[in-house]
């Protein structure tokens, strides 16, 4: 079995795939000013925009001027998610702003086909040449597979189906591979044993974990995927977030809920959980409602402490 990890990386995903869920729009000074809250917690890498179409995602629509007016750390690197190579073309009119770009399929047909109406294939051979002129533009390439634990169309998707696209996607020039679970059917178990597989066979590349709380088991998830030699993992303050296909999927695993889990345990983050905790409640201010990390109600676990 994999040795634990006693650091891991953790790249925040809210001001993209949880905005992005958001059905009312959220004004660009607030975009910009929580992102800039982020930056503060000793995040290093943060998914801020996505070049899809603004018929598709309205609320993304100001993706560009989001990233020419965010003020963070010179070290931590903005990530934009890339559909085609339309929205390449027009990623790179901002060129500047940003350090990486993610590519992505969905290991199932069907989801696929609903999400961005390709078959996996066209959209793999659309990605490979993608890929390449992210390379050839010095950015950091990402590959990120929807449904890598389950479809809920198809119902369950193939470990060794999921891990031959990600070696295609290796091939193609990707560096870093995430994987999905994109409406939360991921259970523990299965978790070990997918990254367990994913560390053996995927080498030279990092692995990334992104799981959705749709069904409670989220932490536990990436709980397993640690033990599995996972170090990489994705999550969104205040839990936001969730898949538009279906409906019903809802969101990420929190960031502050996932940094409290590995505080406790003695893995570091280099983040600031106060910190994130605040982003977080800056975040259920702006949007108007209750979000629902643990975190934002309990607190870490040091200031309960304190108090007794």
């Amino acid at each position: 079995m994999s040795q634990r990890p006693s650091r891991v990386h953790i790249r925040e995903v809210g001001p993209r795939d949880g905005f992005q869920n958001e059905p009312e729009h959220i004004p660009t000074d607030d975009k910009v000013r929580l992102i800039n809250e982020l930056g503060r917690t000793g995040l290093k890498r943060i998914e801020v925009a996505s070049f899809v179409r603004p018929d598709v995602i309205p609320q993304l629509a100001d993706g560009a001027e989001v990233l020419r007016r965010v003020e963070v750390p010179e070290d931590v690197r903005l990530m934009t998610l890339i559909p085609n190579n339309r929205g390449l073309d027009n990623a790179l009119k901002v060129r500047e702003t940003f350090h990486e770009a993610a590519i992505f399929v969905s290991a199932s047909e069907t989801h696929n086909k609903k999400n961005v109406n390709r078959t996996v294939e066209e959209s793999m051979r659309e990605n490979a040449v993608v890929a390449r002129r992210i390379r050839e533009e010095g950015l950091g390439c990402a590959a990120v597979i929807a449904t890598s634990f389950g479809c809920p169309y198809e119902g369950e998707v193939k470990l060794d189906r999921v891990l031959e696209i990600a070696e295609r996607f290796a091939e193609a020039g990707a560096t870093e591979l995430g994987f999905g679970d994109t409406t939360g059917m991921a259970n523990p178990a299965y978790a070990s044993e997918f990254f367990t597989a994913a560390v053996e066979r995927l080498r030279g590349v990092e692995i990334t974990a992104h799981f959705h709380n749709t069904r409670g088991q989220g932490l536990a998830n990436a709980f397993a995927a640690l033990e599995a030699g996972c170090a990489s993992f994705e999550s969104s303050f205040g839990e936001l977030g969730g898949c538009p296909v279906p409906p019903g999927s809802t969101g990420n695993i929190a960031t502050e809920d996932l940094v409290s889990m590995f505080h406790e345990m003695g893995v570091q983050t280099g983040l600031s959980l106060p910190g994130v905790i605040d982003a977080a409640r800056s975040a259920q201010a702006v949007l108007g409602r209750k979000l629902t990390s643990h975190s934002i109600v309990a607190g870490p676990v040091e200031w309960a402490t304190s108090h007794n």
